[in-house]
């Protein structure tokens, strides 16, 4: 066999059985006419050099891509992977955390909580991302090869092809004034954390004495039952979180209307949590009794300093976060 035919060969054994003939009569005949009269092997060399790799020459006869995702459809792909697996992710932490929360018996110490919570969680993560990647994949897999158009221009995420006009519905957005999707997952995250002890505050929050190996459940700090006669306004600054959330995900930027919104939720959030704390009853008796012989103080000076430190604390994360909101919405 000489040259040719043996790049006619590697060319048609990938094809299907039935057009190989025609292909390789068509092949031979286009690779004669790009041959002089009186050819010799370094001319047969650059022939085949312009037709290229026998295997994406095969490729182009059969129609099909010879990779997953390709140019195409690869920028809507990645897009989608960014946007819907941290959302997936975020969704099965949340049921993760509502599941735990409902099948707690609280026959566990603290230790044991967060080592079961902080290993079926990355358990959960991996399992996700990995359940999401591969039907993504196989999604957009099935429709590169079902996509018969020649044009390999690649697509947009309104699945057309890119015009000067798409530059309209891009905002310039500063570095420092850009709100990441992780930004959005920290914060879904720290909904998800906060809702589940608040509910469970009397079996995580509390004085534990060790000794002997073990770790002792002195008692808690807060009345499980004054914490949950506010569970409707708790609900709805939950609510209210999950939607600024969201609407960060949406602006993927800092505005002055965001930073507004921002302020009047940390503001709620300093009233709904001022008048819980204020509540006599809120903290429980035991603990406050335990606390106050431990640093030989009177019960009420140290219920007093809970309050107050408490609110204060509130009052300099909320003043932070607030002043944060309007500083990057002002670049």
């Amino acid at each position: 066999m000489n040259l040719i035919e043996i790049y006619i060969h590697e060319v048609t054994r990938r094809l299907p059985e039935q057009t190989r003939e025609d292909i390789a009569l068509e092949l031979r005949s286009t690779i004669e006419d790009m041959l002089p009269d009186d050819y010799d092997e370094k001319e047969v060399k650059a022939v085949l050099a312009k037709l290229g790799n026998p295997a994406i020459l095969a490729s182009e006869y059969r129609d099909q891509p010879m990779y997953l995702i390709g140019p195409r459809y690869f920028d809507l792909y990645v897009t989608l992977l960014k946007m819907i697996i941290p959302i997936a992710v975020v969704v099965s932490l949340i049921a993760l955390a509502a599941d735990y929360l409902i099948g707690y018996s609280g026959d566990k110490t603290v230790v044991n909580i967060v080592t079961t919570v902080i290993s079926t969680g990355i358990g959960t993560i991996l399992e996700v991302g990995i359940q999401v990647f591969f039907w993504i994949t196989v999604v957009f897999a099935i429709i590169e090869r079902a996509d018969k158009g020649k044009e390999g221009h690649p697509l947009t995420t309104k699945l057309s092809k890119w015009t000067p006009d798409d530059l309209k519905d891009i905002a310039l957005v500063h570095k420092k004034k850009a709100i990441t999707n992780f930004e959005v997952f920290g914060s879904l995250m720290w909904i998800a954390i906060w809702a589940t002890v608040y509910f469970n505050a009397e079996h995580l929050i509390g004085v534990y004495r060790g000794g002997e190996g073990a770790i002792d459940f002195v008692a808690p700090v807060f009345n499980q039952y004054v914490l949950i006669e506010y569970w409707p306004v708790i609900l709805v600054v939950i609510g209210l979180e999950v939607a600024l959330a969201i609407y960060k995900l949406i602006k993927k930027q800092w505005t002055r209307r965001l930073a507004l919104c921002t302020t009047a939720l940390e503001l709620l959030g300093i009233i709904v949590f001022a008048v819980i704390l204020r509540n006599p009853n809120v903290f429980n008796q035991d603990f406050i009794s335990y606390m106050s012989e431990l640093f030989s103080i009177k019960t009420y000076e140290f219920e007093a300093g809970l309050v107050i430190g408490g609110i204060s604390s509130l009052v300099l994360v909320a003043a932070l976060n607030i002043f944060e909101g309007f500083r990057k919405a002002r670049i």
